[in-house]
């Protein structure tokens, strides 16, 4: 269920904590259903439009922990955080 009813409010940095702000109060609101059906059922009966989209299957490949540890010829990887 996609909850975009309200226009979203922007995000801000505090300046004396360094957390993100927002003045969208539905930010942090899920919703979850045991069903699809459920799910259909709830949205019907509030009167909401609605569509169903179906999630999306991942293959994942079974890894070994020594792999980690292993020697590649390739550049380094850099990863930033910010």
């Amino acid at each position: 269920m996609d909850w975009d009813i309200l226009p979203k409010g922007h995000r801000w940095e505090n300046p004396l904590m360094g957390w993100q702000s927002s003045g969208d109060y539905m930010q942090g609101t899920h919703i979850n259903f045991k069903s699809k059906d459920d799910a259909i059922h709830f949205a019907e009966k509030q009167g909401y439009e609605y569509f169903v989209q179906e999630p999306k299957s991942r293959k994942i490949s079974p890894k070994a922990y020594a792999n980690n540890f292993l020697y590649s010829p390739k550049k380094l990887k850099h990863i930033r955080t910010k």
